[in-house]
């Protein structure tokens, strides 16, 4: 696709100075990212592993609502901590293993991997915030978050209930959105042929016989705990994954470019990736081993061929560099991002 923000000289020189400062940083840091990576896969694998077998083992109701709940909640910051890395292959040197274990890691989520990877490279990476352009936009009429866009009655009360609607995100995913995804042309997949619909049906299959068959069959519990555990993992998680996904760039400081009427972008790439994005706890290792990377979004949109671990260093780096030319990067703590997307929507239930 035809780069359509405008130019700006000094823009395009100071991202030259970023990724100068960034490759002098890579190339004498002493970070073992594979030992990084096995690591934190035998510390989320045996943590999923453990919590997973206790699902067939425990008696006790309240025990075992929480055994699926964390499960839910390991596997999802599992996904963090390799689907994203993965998807832009920045884990394995060979694109293809990337791309089989980034297939594998998004399975466990029950999302359809290949809807969501094209997405979110070819459209979130290349304009985020932008409407037309980023299809992470594309939510729920329910929402309002993007200036001067359509509004409803009921967007005066959206800082209210949207925290409840939440709750439903990830069964919506994997129940509707990736079907209606799979039914409908777009313009960020080669054609679907036999082999990409059997995919789809083999990752659904998979999570649906994992998370929900074998412990209807093998667990200790009667038929409608195992569901009620399944829906209460759901809406937990979901709570979680979309406050989130949701500070990441939508909160009461980050930036929303327009467009023209010839589809120009009003905004240099470089501030169209730091104005939109906003981070949490971006110098925190512990921040950064939770969420894998997701709190450092402003290093990973300019620099998404990194592995995250690289980023609290890097940030260091990085925040000085802006500052000195006098831009400063959206950052707030978790919860503080939480209540500020909470205020965003507040401001957009406002005609």
């Amino acid at each position: 696709m035809k780069d359509k923000h405008i130019k700006k000289t000094t823009d395009s020189q100071l991202l030259e100075l970023l990724t100068a400062q960034m490759k002098r940083y890579v190339s004498t840091s002493k970070i073992n990212v594979s030992r990084h990576v096995i690591l934190k896969f035998l510390f989320y694998g045996v943590l999923a592993t453990i919590v997973y077998s206790c699902l067939f083992m425990v008696n006790n109701l309240y025990v075992f609502l929480l055994c699926y709940v964390a499960y839910g909640f390991i596997t999802l910051l599992f996904a963090f901590n390799f689907s994203h890395d993965l998807s832009h292959n920045t884990v394995f040197k060979s694109r293809k293993v990337n791309n089989l274990f980034y297939i594998l890691s998004f399975t466990i989520v029950g999302a359809h991997a290949e809807a969501w990877k094209k997405r979110h490279i070819n459209s979130h990476h290349y304009a985020p915030n932008v409407e037309g352009y980023d299809s992470d936009l594309k939510i729920t009429k329910l929402i309002r978050v993007i200036p001067n866009s359509e509004f409803y009655w009921f967007h005066r009360f959206q800082y209210v209930y949207a925290p409840i609607a939440y709750m439903s995100y990830s069964l919506f995913w994997i129940c509707i959105k990736d079907l209606v995804i799979l039914f409908s042309k777009d313009n960020f997949r080669r054609k679907k042929n036999i082999k990409y619909y059997a995919s789809f049906c083999l990752q659904k299959g998979i999570y649906i016989i994992i998370t929900l068959l074998l412990p209807l069959l093998f667990s200790q519990q009667m038929w409608y705990a195992v569901v009620f555990g399944f829906l209460i993992m759901h809406m937990t998680l979901s709570l979680f994954l979309l406050f989130t996904f949701f500070m990441t760039h939508h909160v009461e400081s980050t930036l929303y470019p327009t467009v023209n009427k010839d589809g120009l972008i009003n905004t240099s790439w470089l501030m169209n990736q730091i104005g939109s994005s906003n981070d949490m706890h971006p110098f925190s290792h512990i921040a950064n081993f939770i969420f894998g990377g997701f709190n450092n979004h402003v290093a990973h949109h300019l620099f998404p061929h990194i592995h995250h671990v690289h980023y609290p260093k890097l940030n260091k780096i990085l925040y000085k560099v802006l500052i000195e030319n006098g831009i400063t990067p959206n950052q707030t703590s978790y919860f503080g991002g939480a209540i500020s997307h909470l205020r965003l929507l507040k401001r957009m239930g406002k005609a």
